[in-house]
């Protein structure tokens, strides 16, 4: 178990850099993070269809490399990581972007590593790769496709065009989509970053932890003795974190506010539809009733409602994208319980929202 009187050394980050990797990977996971499908896929059409293609078959698989944009200097913003990620030579780029050539203390992170570097070297790949790469993505990502793996792998067979390709793909996405993206962004990074500073001075970092990623208790995984903690506008309320190395931990923490859509132009705050439509469900409304009486594992609610186990992570998941409930994570099972501070926040936000003077596409 944590430990409650843990006070690691903190090191604020910013960096609109982490945002233009963010973004992109929400957009390729928009149910995940409850976007509309529709919306990214509109995003992802503005992209054109060659470097498109090389996001689908490659990002989507490789994600955000948060080492990478953590030692970027400042001002870490788009524009400076795209020249960073120039000046890598082109057949090296998503070796050094992901940080494949780096040694790993654990044995299947360097088993990865190892097995990129060869394909990367040789130019070809084989069928126990295929396999390795389908296990190991399945614990990340769930079920994925073969086809998907032999894309990846073809893409880096070919580490040249891989490298040219990428950095064009990302440079179409910058001028697609987030140059404009990046001015509306970046205020409101900076405003959550000033409060989760200011949080720093009043709460212990357990409970600063549990209020930044909006309801995750401090367990054993988060344990390190260094934080570098940043904020991040498309996530929220979900965290993203990594480990930098064995003493230090990257967080990433969910900075849009509540009233505040992740959609441009739209004027109904995503975090209250989502709310609402989670409460509008009589099974999430039976789980939340449990979970405010004691903490309870999906097992166990699994039981208690007589519903089959996904069923239930299904519905946890959706609780925890309306910051409805807060769990602790442990290597046997994650225990849930309901953040009664956020039912509040609900029925203040859309009194908030009905109070509001009307907008013209309202009227």
């Amino acid at each position: 178990m944590a430990n409650k009187n843990i006070s690691p050394k903190i090191t604020w980050d910013f960096g609109t850099a982490y945002e233009l990797f963010v973004s992109l990977h929400v957009l390729d996971e928009a149910e995940f993070f409850g976007i509309r499908p529709a919306y990214a896929a509109g995003v992802r059409s503005r992209i054109p269809a060659p470097e498109r293609k090389l996001l689908e078959e490659v990002f989507s698989i490789t994600g955000v490399p948060l080492k990478w944009l953590s030692k970027l200097p400042a001002p870490k913003d788009a524009i400076s990581a795209l020249w960073a990620l120039k000046q890598i030579p082109a057949a090296e780029r998503l070796i050094k972007l992901y940080g494949a050539d780096e040694p790993q203390t654990d044995e299947k992170h360097q088993k990865f590593n190892e097995t990129i570097l060869r394909i990367t070297s040789e130019g070809k790949w084989n069928n126990e790769d295929v396999e390795f790469f389908l296990k190991q993505f399945h614990k990340k990502h769930g079920k994925i496709k073969r086809e998907a793996i032999e894309s990846f792998l073809n893409w880096v067979s070919k580490p040249e065009e891989l490298g040219e390709g990428f950095l064009s793909a990302m440079q179409a996405y910058y001028q697609a989509f987030f140059e404009e993206e990046e001015k509306r962004v970046e205020p409101v990074l900076r405003a959550g970053l000033e409060r989760a500073i200011s949080l720093q001075s009043q709460l212990s970092f357990e409970e600063l932890f549990l209020e930044l990623s909006q309801g995750i208790q401090l367990s054993d995984e988060f344990l390190a003795p260094k934080f570098i903690i940043a904020p991040a506008f498309w996530t929220t309320p979900l965290i993203f974190f990594d480990r930098i190395d064995k003493d230090t931990m990257l967080l990433m923490f969910g900075a849009r506010p509540a009233d505040m859509s992740v959609i441009p132009g739209e004027s109904v705050p995503d975090a209250l539809v989502r709310s609402l439509k989670a409460l509008a469900d009589p099974t999430r409304l039976k789980i939340l009733f449990y979970l405010s009486k004691e903490s309870l594992t999906p097992s166990e609610i699994a039981r208690r409602l007589q519903l089959r186990p996904p069923t239930v992570t299904h519905h946890l998941r959706e609780l925890r994208l309306a910051s409805l409930v807060e769990f602790s994570i442990d290597d046997e099972n994650n225990r849930y319980t309901v953040r009664k501070q956020a039912l509040d926040a609900v029925y203040n936000q859309l009194n908030s929202f009905l109070e509001k003077e009307p907008e013209k596409e309202l009227t």
